[in-house]
């Protein structure tokens, strides 16, 4: 518990209105996707950059632990105060689209704006913003930098991290930093903004970010291709951007998946022999563009054994396309009472070979294990299904299977997260993805960044 006297000061700088210890407060900012629960000290709201700074100045002179947060929609628990402390909530105010530069096509934001409002901003003015992570009606840009999100449009575009110029940030001592610029080429000094995308809040608190835009597209359609295996739709991945196809999306579905949507979802058209289906969009600036992509798309998967090929006449037949991807998630509730849920990523060449190794760990322990995701960057949402969640045995096996998966993947070249970042949820398995030589430069750079610890402490294995 903190001392009241520490509270008071605290109030003293951004006034009683923005800090809140009551218990209805304390509940509503104490989990996030995770569902796990850690409930803060007290709640502070900064108003702004200044506020961020007098707050963490006097928090680390007297050693009072600090977790930011955004939206908390994170799925590995980053913004919990898992140590307790003061959560500094940045969604309130600090949350505001600073400007739109057209002529240097860049966006500069505050951290509390949502993703989709500035996707939606920059469009009205024919730019575009493509990070989309499945969180972007509610979580933050800040949110997005701290744990360098992706989305669909990743296989095209690239994810947060190629997005982002420049940020302003406040050390753990209070001192405010510019890390990178609004050029687009910059070489003087390390790169800062690198290092603080996907620290998850461990290393200093963002203020201020500058993104990079790029015009927006004038033409988008749907596609999906229909396999009778996932093994042949993964192969047809890595084989059909080879060949030159260059979607946005290139979305898969294995055959659990696909049985899970057609139980759930009645209203769902997809075909009784689908072992593996892929889904997407091409965008271009030119409809001859757009069909020139879709016939690679149909010849290249075609090649690798698809059964079916779909193109949607029109934005409605689209979404009907899309539904089934987007649904995937709570459809495969049907296997279980609690799902452990994963986003390995991997070289999309190794897509198969680590498929069938996720299927076979999942036998091994007698668990269902339906898997979705990103297969045009090789980013796979792997779900363990644990049919009886009050069974500690079942528990036990399903958390053995995740740290099997883990280390399969690690060995195919691939990474513990594609997407969601460490967090604690996945802190104790670093030692897997990472030599001791480089957890101990992890822990350097954190000790330089923050010698006292304050700042979202023992996070990320660290």
């Amino acid at each position: 518990m903190i001392d009241k006297k520490h509270l008071d000061y605290i109030t003293s700088v951004v006034g009683e209105e923005n800090i809140k210890s009551d218990k209805a407060h304390l509940i509503a900012f104490c989990y996030d996707a995770t569902r796990t629960r850690f409930e803060p000290d007290a709640v502070v709201f900064p108003r702004h950059e200044q506020d961020v700074s007098d707050i963490l100045k006097y928090c680390n002179e007297h050693q009072i632990i600090i977790v930011p947060r955004g939206a908390g929609s994170g799925f590995t628990g980053g913004a919990l105060p898992a140590s307790g402390g003061i959560i500094l909530s940045l969604e309130r105010h600090m949350n505001k689209l600073l400007e739109i530069d057209m002529e240097n096509m860049v966006g500069v934001v505050q951290p509390g704006l949502i993703n989709m409002q500035f996707q939606k901003a920059v469009e009205e003015v024919g730019l575009f913003y493509p990070p989309d992570p499945a969180s972007e009606e509610y979580s933050t840009l800040g949110g997005n930098v701290s744990e360098n999100a992706g989305g669909m449009r990743a296989a095209k575009y690239g994810i947060t991290k190629d997005y982002v110029m420049a940020l302003r940030a406040v050390l753990p001592n209070g001192d405010i930093i510019v890390a990178g610029k609004r050029t687009i080429k910059d070489v003087a000094g390390y790169n800062t903004a690198g290092i603080l995308i996907a620290s998850e809040g461990t290393l200093a608190v963002i203020t201020e970010i500058t993104l990079k835009l790029i015009p927006k597209p004038k033409f988008k359609q749907t596609y999906m291709g229909v396999f009778p295996s996932v093994d042949s739709a993964m192969t047809a991945v890595f084989k059909s951007l080879a060949a030159g196809a260059n979607p946005v999306a290139m979305e898969f579905l294995d055959a659990l998946v696909i049985k899970a949507l057609k139980q759930k979802f009645p209203q769902v058209s997809l075909p009784d022999n689908a072992g593996g289906i892929l889904v997407g969009d091409v965008d271009a600036s030119s409809m001859a563009e757009i069909d020139s992509q879709l016939q690679t798309l149909k010849e290249s998967f075609a090649a690798n054994g698809s059964t079916e090929f779909i193109i949607a006449k029109d934005e409605e037949e689209g979404k009907k396309l899309w539904f089934a991807r987007r649904n995937a998630s709570p459809a495969t509730m049907i296997y279980g009472t609690k799902k452990l849920n994963e986003d390995i990523s991997v070289p999309r060449s190794k897509l198969p070979v680590a498929l069938d190794g996720i299927y076979k760990i999942g036998e091994k322990y007698g668990f269902q294990v339906p898997c979705f995701g990103h297969a045009g960057d090789g980013n796979i949402h792997v779900n363990v299904m644990v049919k009886d969640k009050t069974n500690e045995k079942e528990m036990e096996d399903g958390h053995k299977a995740i740290e099997e998966i883990f280390q399969y993947v690690v060995d195919l070249g691939g990474t513990l997260s594609g997407e969601h970042g460490i967090g604690t949820s996945k802190a104790p398995f670093m030692h897997i993805a990472f030599t001791e030589a480089e957890m101990n430069l992890f822990r350097n750079i954190k000790k330089a960044f923050d010698p006292n610890n304050i700042l979202n402490p023992f996070k990320m294995g660290l």
